[in-house]
């Protein structure tokens, strides 16, 4: 395990390889170890990759009075890089809130990125356009779930976790399983602390009162076009895929979107040969 200050707080981080830096950022409910199988072959083909733990994720201290939002979630990625590679850029691969705050990240700090993996979310603007479509609703019901207070913790909680359960099995391609990946997230989710700061992220996301006042010129930063190249990608069993397949009005540096046949939301483990695949054909060919 790795440890490095940036934004005013540790990060904890994993690493694999040498040589051009990718950056993998996890989404939620998971943790940094879910690039297992990325890590791996990305340091095969010589990368070095690295994993960090998201701002309230055990090992990473939990700060009293922090905030979710998500610029001060870029804010973390951006200086996170510079510590990493002294604002040097790198290549990114984000999935679900790790492609939540790529998304953003590009946006604002195209400086900070070479060429990007953004997989399982839409692009902000189609998922504002979405957001009241019932079977969206449905299918991130734990937005709206996860407003609540206390009550969600004591659900996530209840019964061994059942609840994280639930979500991998729902928003994975049926019959897929991953036990001990699925039993390392869940102690990290049990750990003082963690899992309020992981709510406050979809807290964060319909209460102004909870995003950082002082980080206002980085909020409207985050909305331009994004210039940084981009490869869109989406399990094509997720039901988010038909909100991603025409979303290249937003990008203007280059972009593609592919679907991977088999997966659903957790495309990156339920199909890694095929997502790795498509990772190394992306960073190899020239913007």
């Amino acid at each position: 395990m790795n440890r490095i200050s940036a934004n005013g707080q540790e990060f904890c981080y994993l690493s694999a390889g040498t040589g051009p830096k990718v950056l993998l950022l996890h989404g939620f409910p998971d943790i940094a170890s879910t690039w297992s199988h990325q890590m791996d072959a990305l340091a095969s083909a010589g990368y070095c990759a690295i994993a960090p733990y998201l701002r309230g994720y055990h090992p990473n201290p939990i700060q009293d009075g922090a905030f979710y939002d998500k610029a001060t979630l870029v804010q973390d990625l951006s200086c996170l890089i510079e510590a990493l590679g002294g604002g040097e850029p790198l290549l990114f691969v984000g999935q679900d809130w790790g492609a939540i705050i790529g998304y953003a990240l590009c946006a604002a700090r195209p400086d900070l990125v070479k060429k990007a993996v953004l997989m399982a979310v839409p692009h902000p603007a189609i998922v504002a356009r979405h957001l009241l479509d019932p079977k969206h609703v449905q299918r991130s019901f734990h937005w709206w779930f996860f407003q609540q207070a206390d009550f969600p913790e004591q659900a996530l909680l209840a019964e061994d976790m059942a609840f994280i359960d639930f979500l991998w099995r729902d928003w994975c391609a049926p019959g897929y399983e991953d036990r001990e990946h699925i039993g390392a997230v869940k102690a990290c989710l049990r750990e003082p602390g963690v899992l309020p700061a992981t709510l406050a992220y979809y807290r964060a996301m319909f209460n102004p009162q909870r995003a950082d006042p002082a980080l206002a010129s980085l909020r409207a930063d985050m909305a331009r076009t994004i210039t940084v190249p981009t490869l869109a990608l989406c399990g094509a069993q997720d039901l988010r895929a038909e909100l991603m397949v025409a979303q290249d009005a937003y990008f203007s540096g280059g972009y593609a979107y592919r679907e991977v046949p088999n997966a659903g939301h957790f495309l990156h483990r339920e199909q890694p040969a095929a997502v790795n695949r498509l990772l190394l054909d992306w960073f190899a060919t020239a913007p």
